[in-house]
């Protein structure tokens, strides 16, 4: 008896390559992003973040290289496009669009739609329906990306930051909504954000894209456990870190603080030293600052910064 086929990945790219002019936005990009997790599109300003969803969403064609969702190129494809929802920031509407508007359509494009649900977020999010979405503040525009995103209940949702206009308190209603609906109805979801610290706990897997590059692909957990802060007397420290790869240090006096990564039983013993795990944000600045990630080693001068994003431009 033959065994069946693995099921595919929600999301691979292989040698993912797009360029805007002479700025290659994103360089090689390899990653699989397995169906039913929460995956993290990690970094900074200019990293290469938001072309890459457009290209998994189909709005923008690679310059080399290739990309597929459920096993299919998404340009032009209206089988896959239907399992897939991008929710960027500042989404745009046609003029004249109400909130009401945009739920209605968002009825009509989206398979897996959940109507009830969705006229429950837009309550707990305070949406005025018939409020013209050129009359939304910024934390409106974005709760109604939000609903969108939430109760399209597609198997791939793609969140591009839509939630950065939402306060602190509208932001854990998000994170609390998007955890109790994954655990009713599984699916695939990329969180794109600056917050790592607020969504570093809803994450199973984690990509961190540096000027257009893959600089770190990994397990969450994993990830958690990558690195830890080692203070105490100079002395001490320097001998346990010895050998270990080192991303921060801060000396003040006599008593000096490194930050290492650490694997198996790399672990420094805490002989008279206090040994801390260091918080995912912080791993992601020290590598992305450090130059000590994937791409340590690479051509310095062929990694360009990006400009800052405009329309049809790199982000």
């Amino acid at each position: 008896m033959t065994a069946a086929a693995p099921a595919p990945a929600a999301v691979t790219t292989e040698g993912l390559v797009r360029r805007f002019g002479a700025v290659r936005a994103l360089d090689g990009v390899d990653v699989r992003l397995e169906a039913g997790a929460v995956h993290g599109l990690l970094g900074r300003n200019g990293a290469g973040k938001t072309t890459f969803l457009q290209l998994v969403a189909g709005q923008q064609v690679p310059t080399s290289g290739r990309v597929e969702v459920f096993g299919e190129d998404p340009f032009d494809a209206p089988r896959t496009l239907a399992r897939l929802c991008l929710v960027r920031e500042g989404q745009r509407y046609p003029d004249g669009y109400r909130v009401r508007h945009v739920l209605a359509a968002a009825a009509l494009t989206r398979p897996g739609w959940d109507a009830a649900y969705a006229g429950r977020l837009a309550a707990a999010f305070d949406l005025p329906p018939d409020r013209a979405v050129t009359k939304l503040s910024r934390g409106m525009l974005s709760a109604v990306g939000v609903v969108v995103g939430l109760a399209s209940r597609a198997p791939l949702t793609l969140f591009d930051e839509p939630y950065l206009g939402l306060d602190a308190v509208a932001r854990q209603r998000f994170y609390d909504e998007l955890l109790a609906d994954l655990a009713r109805h599984p699916r695939t979801v990329v969180l794109s954000t600056h917050l790592i610290a607020e969504v570093g706990d809803l994450l199973d897997h984690v990509v961190v894209l540096d000027r257009g590059r893959v600089l770190l692909d990994a397990d969450a957990d994993t990830l958690r456990g990558e690195a830890v802060q080692v203070t105490g007397a100079a002395e001490r420290v320097e001998r346990a870190v010895h050998g270990l790869p080192e991303l921060a240090r801060e000396r003040l006096g006599g008593t000096v603080r490194v930050t290492v990564r650490v694997g198996g039983d790399d672990r420094p013993a805490a002989d008279g030293l206090v040994v801390e795990p260091v918080p995912l944000q912080q791993l992601i600045i020290h590598l992305t600052t450090s130059g000590t990630g994937a791409d340590a080693g690479a051509d310095a001068g062929a990694r360009q910064v990006e400009p800052a994003a405009t329309n049809g431009g790199p982000r």
